[in-house]
């Protein structure tokens, strides 16, 4: 869980910036939207079929020993704080390989290469409006 939210806090300053972007930028990328998804599962199923296997992930809990604070409390009513060692329980994600049937992702990439086909022609008209919507200043 730390790890997620360590992740989280690092990539924060990213999305700030991304919702930042100029007009243009944010017009290409609002229509942009499906053509970089069926890019990106093109590229995976390509990758896929390169390796024999997929790369699947789960969450797994594991536990740790770690030091937790405890309290005492006096008969004065000071309260002393110490370390003492428990366990906790950490959920971490774990990569594992996943057999595929070489046939049925050849058709997926051929399916999916004929999508990107399709969409380059709107996708090249959308980045050319979104252009000509709003220029630049160099």
């Amino acid at each position: 869980m730390y790890r997620n939210v360590a992740i989280v806090a690092a990539m924060a300053p990213l999305l700030m910036l991304s919702a930042c972007g100029t007009p243009q930028e944010r017009c290409i990328s609002r229509n942009t939207d499906e053509y970089r998804t069926i890019s990106n599962l093109l590229s995976t199923v390509e990758g896929n079929l390169a390796r024999g296997y997929a790369w699947e992930e789960r969450e797994v809990v594991r536990t740790r020993l770690t030091e937790c604070r405890a309290y005492t409390r006096k008969k004065d009513g000071e309260v002393t704080t110490y370390y003492e060692p428990c366990w906790r329980d950490y959920i971490d994600t774990e990569r594992y390989r996943v057999p595929i049937d070489p046939l049925a992702e050849q058709r997926r990439r051929d399916n999916l290469a004929a999508r990107k086909a399709a969409l380059s022609g709107r996708t090249a008209e959308v980045i050319k409006a979104c252009k000509a919507a709003f220029p630049e200043e160099s």
